[in-house]
């Protein structure tokens, strides 16, 4: 019976998550039209509703611990589910992603990834999404922001491995800038399909920063070790066991 009151609480969870993302689009939209300031302030107070709505509902808290990133960096995050991007951009000042192009056509979340200063690439041409993402964020320097990317490329499943591409630190060597590595364990409450959002602490961590220098191999080493470290120990945190892949 329990389990049955934990989808049934997960389904109202996620649709009034989508509906609440509609409503708050009516309100904030023309004045994100006309303002950068005004995006992000949309964006940060629909993320917190997730998180707080996410807490009433089906009883999953949420915690970023560590310094959290300010100024023109990168944030190189574990990516498990949906809530890690909710809570990095709640956390964040002024995020924005290297994400697939598919999502600049997403109604309501295209828009505002566009006001964010979103970089879109194509997954499926490797060298020139990486060129792309290169000649964007340089040319886009002159918006500050912390530019969030998923080394792995796609969101993995909580216990599950995947290896790093190549891209973050290409983006790393040549912009020079300090990358944050983030940890997270989202995964073990919310995954990536499906209906069920169990009860727990999700937890988004910012790992101490990597400084410029490093080679691309170099930096793809230490930022995976960080990574994977980091949330591998705030799963077994959450009472994830990583030999059996389950908790």
């Amino acid at each position: 019976m329990g389990l049955l009151v934990q989808y049934f609480m997960s389904l109202v969870f996620i649709t009034q998550m989508y509906l609440m993302m509609a409503l708050m689009a009516v309100f904030f939209t023309p004045l994100a039209f006309f303002s950068r300031k005004w995006t992000f302030r949309a964006v940060h107070t629909y993320c917190g509703w997730v998180r707080w709505s996410a807490d009433l509902m089906v009883g999953l808290r949420s915690e970023i611990r560590g310094e959290v990133p300010q100024g023109e960096v990168l944030v190189a995050s574990k990516h498990q589910s949906f809530f890690d991007i909710i809570m990095i951009v709640h956390a964040t000042p002024e995020p924005k992603f290297i994400m697939k192009k598919e999502i600049i056509w997403t109604p309501i979340v295209g828009f505002y990834a566009k006001r964010m200063g979103c970089v879109s690439v194509d997954r499926g041409k490797r060298g020139v999404a990486i060129k792309k993402m290169v000649s964007e964020v340089k040319s886009g320097a002159q918006q500050p922001g912390q530019l969030i990317i998923f080394p792995q490329g796609t969101r993995v499943a909580a216990g599950a491995s995947k290896p790093y591409k190549i891209g973050t630190g290409v983006l790393y060597k040549e912009t020079g800038q300090t990358c944050v590595p983030a940890a997270t364990n989202v995964g073990v409450f919310w995954p990536r399909h499906g209906i069920l959002r169990k009860p727990g602490l999700a937890v988004v961590e910012f790992l101490p920063p990597i400084a410029p220098g490093l080679t691309v191999d170099a930096f793809t080493v230490a930022l995976e070790k960080s990574v994977e470290s980091g949330s591998n120990r705030l799963m077994e945190e959450a009472g994830f066991d990583l030999a059996k892949g389950q908790q």
